[in-house]
């Protein structure tokens, strides 16, 4: 799966670049990140918590950034082992550029799935890595821009919930429906 886009933030790109390389902020920004250590140096280890399609599962791993050029551009990759439902790993080219109203951040992503993850099919898998993309980039702009963690929550819906194209009060709604 491969996914480029790019999303424009209203700050200074040291601004951008000092949170892309905070842990706290990017446990903050990882939908269903339950812990995030290290350092940009050193490296991150992580625990994820996902749902694709019919498959749960907690990823732990590593992501590692190099090709790193301070404040401009890194290179991001990760690879997480999730036991029986398989693996997934991957990796972002990230590119800074100051625009008039901010920063423009730009990214080229390639991900890869194995074992029962892989048996879900092409679709399903990326539908819902462009929407984990999508949601992490929109909780680090809201919190870049001044939201903090609050807006990061508020930013999209859980992964589970936004992968059925709903969110938590539309699924309630129906229950209530047939009860009424």
């Amino acid at each position: 799966m491969e996914l480029t886009d790019s999303r424009d933030i209203k700050a200074s790109p040291r601004e951008v670049w000092e949170a892309i390389t905070d842990a706290r902020v990017l446990k903050d920004c990882i939908p269903g990140c339950q812990e995030l250590t290290g350092s940009p140096e050193e490296g991150f280890e992580a625990v994820v918590t996902q749902k694709v399609g019919p498959v749960k599962a907690t990823f732990k791993g590593q992501v590692t950034m190099t090709d790193i050029v301070p404040g401009e551009s890194c290179t991001i990759s990760g690879e997480g082992k999730g036991g029986a439902a398989g693996f997934a790993k991957g990796g972002a080219k990230v590119r800074l550029e100051e625009t008039p109203e901010g920063t423009r951040l730009s990214y080229d992503v390639e991900a890869k799935v194995g074992g029962k993850l892989a048996q879900l099919g092409s679709r399903l898998i990326d539908g819902f890595a462009k929407k984990m993309a999508d949601q992490f980039f929109d909780r680090f702009k809201a919190r870049v821009e001044g939201g903090g963690a609050e807006a990061t929550d508020a930013a999209t819906p859980e992964p589970e919930a936004a992968a059925a194209g709903e969110d938590a009060s539309e699924k309630k709604g129906w229950l209530n429906r047939l009860r009424g």
